[in-house]
């Protein structure tokens, strides 16, 4: 009876090893358990703050100007060294997707247009477009030499090149469009009484040597 009693109290002040193992098992297990947690956690918040800076990348570069659009707005090149007089040049660039035509005035041409200002609605380009430097009867940087935006400036059709011109101060050729009837002469003049209200655009233009216009920019001093 003793020894059984003996047993019964140690059994009741103790824990069997076996006991033992089962709580540091179940100990070690959770610990492992909350840990992992934590990581998922931890790594969750990662994957959604890359996330986040992966959706803002997108969402900056759709602000950004496109190469496309960039290139309409650049400065353009033009080689004008196997251009003739009595020629504009062949083919037709573009400028901010408009068209330029470059014009070599001969002599006679030059000449044409120093004379009397008959028959033309602007002759001083008092209200037509063009930099300070072409405010002269040519409308260029150099006489013979003329550059234009190819748009008539009633409603934007292309207006032709003509070497011959029906205007009371040049027989030299001008630009004739077809849309509408109105005329020009060499220096983009328009001639009174037609539906253009005034002269062909001269864009901002710079030499950059004897046989190369850049348009769209301008030189330091203009």
């Amino acid at each position: 009876m003793n020894d059984t009693n003996g047993e019964d109290d140690l059994a009741k002040e103790g824990t069997s090893p076996v006991q033992e193992s089962e709580e540091r098992a179940s100990y070690l297990s959770a610990e492992v358990n909350s840990e992992r947690r934590y990581f998922i956690i931890g790594a969750t918040g990662a994957v959604a703050s890359v996330g986040v800076v992966g959706a803002a990348i997108p969402f900056l570069q759709y602000w950004q100007p496109s190469a496309k659009a960039k290139a309409l707005g650049a400065p353009v090149k033009i080689d004008i060294s196997k251009l003739k007089p009595g020629e504009i040049l062949s083919p037709i660039l573009s400028y901010r997707g408009q068209p330029v035509f470059v014009v070599y005035r001969d002599a006679k041409a030059i000449e044409s247009l120093e004379g009397e200002d008959i028959g033309l609605a602007d002759a001083a380009s008092e209200n037509s477009e063009q930099p300070d430097f072409a405010l002269n009867p040519y409308r260029s940087k150099r006489p013979e030499i003329g550059v234009f935006l190819g748009l008539c400036t009633h409603l934007g059709c292309s207006p032709k090149h003509q070497p011959a011109n029906v205007f009371a101060n040049s027989d030299q050729g001008g630009f004739f469009c077809p849309c509408h009837g109105s005329n020009f002469d060499l220096a983009g003049r328009v001639a009174s009484g037609v539906p253009a209200p005034t002269n062909l655009t001269v864009p901002p233009y710079r030499f950059a040597s004897d046989t190369e216009i850049i348009v769209g920019e301008l030189e330091a001093n203009s």
